[in-house]
């Protein structure tokens, strides 16, 4: 019987590891498909970047109780996982508790801060879906949540709350059996843990066989749902518990003001100011103005859109948001998110791009909440994975006013005042120090 639970453990491991593999490729290609972008300046600044803002969350703690909730639950979530290594180690070699005499006393210690862990992660879980579904922050209740991305983050907490009971319900019954004398649970006794313990009232009625059944049971359970969440993983906004860390590194270190423009429009008005400068000859085109699609976004605008954890703080930081204008810079980085997985699908069917007849704009996201930013940066200056929607924004702005001349008649005006006038305002550049005039008169 064991040497089955053995293959099975190891078919059950591989396939995991395999299907896991494979997503992550797909999404690296998915990444990839956007231009090229280098960045490769300050290393330094990045790696602390990667310290305070992706490890310490030092932008969640602006809200230092809900900072530190979410800290139980991401922290917690992956140090209690390190005991997964012993469950594979034991899954595999058919042993109980493999580390547990080798680790002595620490050992015992390890488990004790696991359990204390995983009850604070259960309960910080609970809170969160209060948050949720009964107190619902404005943020959480945003028509940008319908649907699955809603169901999306109750089902990570829920699940997270059964991976915690399953470990607890795992070790209570184990360490009852140790007591008991159980043969194999007794080849390496541990005694009581701190948590568990206090559940052995509620299991010492039944019996040995009933107790083995319910620590294999938690056991398979709890191995097969960390399986399932790591394969869940790719398909879900806490994809961002990995991305978040590259993210970090490679976020934009310019001031937050600064735009960047494109050689090509830069050359361009540079020429019609000072003729003499341009090139003679034949000219490559320039290439295409903006972004349409998610080709033509940079590879790390679409390395945002995977990080992006709907949390929402960016809308409900963006003043048009507040306004009732349609822009959400959250449902910008969803929709970006959800045309790549659609390309990437196009991809895996035609084992290249091929046109579809849809596009990021339009199809996606409307000239309306685009035409309503401010670019005043709120929602890069909240978000706590250093994502941009701005500069998503700003390239398709781009393109709808410079590839389709879609804008609005005050916006042609004030272009056309800029290119006559140099200036937004409808007066000739002799006369715009007329005013001092006025006022020493």
């Amino acid at each position: 019987m064991l040497i089955v639970q053995q293959i099975l453990f190891v078919l059950l491991s591989a396939t995991a590891i395999f299907l896991f593999t494979k997503k992550v490729k797909e999404i690296g290609r998915n990444i990839h498909i956007g231009r090229n972008e280098i960045i490769n300046d300050n290393k330094s600044r990045r790696w602390k970047n990667v310290l305070l803002l992706a490890l310490g969350q030092k932008k969640m703690f602006r809200n230092p109780l809900v900072a530190l909730l979410h800290f139980v639950v991401y922290g917690g979530f992956i140090i209690i996982n390190i005991e997964v290594l012993e469950i594979i180690l034991d899954g595999i070699t058919g042993k109980h508790r493999l580390f547990a005499a080798p680790l002595g006393n620490f050992y015992i210690f390890l488990i004790n801060v696991f359990e204390v862990l995983a009850l604070l992660v259960l309960i910080t879980c609970i809170i969160f879906l209060v948050r949720r579904n009964i107190i619902r922050l404005p943020r959480f209740k945003s028509s940008d949540l319908n649907g699955w991305p809603r169901s999306d983050a109750n089902f990570i907490l829920i699940t997270e709350i059964i991976l915690m009971s399953l470990f607890l319900k795992m070790n209570a019954a184990d360490t009852l059996l140790q007591m008991r004398g159980s043969e194999h649970y007794a080849a390496n006794p541990t005694g009581n843990f701190i948590i568990s313990q206090y559940l052995h009232p509620l299991m010492s009625g039944y019996s040995d066989s009933f107790l083995i059944t319910v620590e294999r049971l938690c056991w398979w359970l709890h191995i097969a749902g960390i399986f399932a969440f790591l394969n869940y993983l790719p398909y879900s906004k806490h994809l961002h518990i990995v991305l978040a860390f590259p993210n970090a590194y490679y976020a934009s270190l310019k001031p937050m003001g600064e735009m960047e423009n494109m050689p090509s429009v830069q050359n361009e008005v540079l020429y019609a100011m000072q003729p003499e400068l341009a090139p003679t000859g034949e000219q490559a085109p320039p290439q295409k103005f903006g972004a349409k699609d998610v080709t033509d976004l940079s590879w790390k605008n679409l390395m945002d859109a995977y990080s992006c954890t709907e949390c929402g703080r960016c809308t409900a930081a963006c003043p048009a948001n507040q306004t009732g204008k349609q822009l959400s810079p959250r449902k910008i980085m969803m929709m970006t998110r959800d045309r790549l997985e659609e390309v990437g699908r196009n991809i895996n069917r035609h084992k290249e791009i091929k046109e579809d007849g849809r596009s990021l704009i339009h199809d996606y996201i409307s000239v309306e909440e685009l035409r309503a930013c401010t670019t005043c940066n709120a929602c890069v200056q909240e978000c706590p994975v250093s994502i941009n929607p701005l500069d998503i924004i700003l390239q398709l702005r781009r393109y709808l006013v410079m590839e389709e001349s879609n804008s609005p008649q005050e916006w042609t005006a004030m272009f056309s005042n800029v290119e006559n006038n140099f200036a937004p305002w409808q007066f000739s550049p002799d006369e715009r120090d007329k005013w001092i005039s006025e006022v020493n008169a």
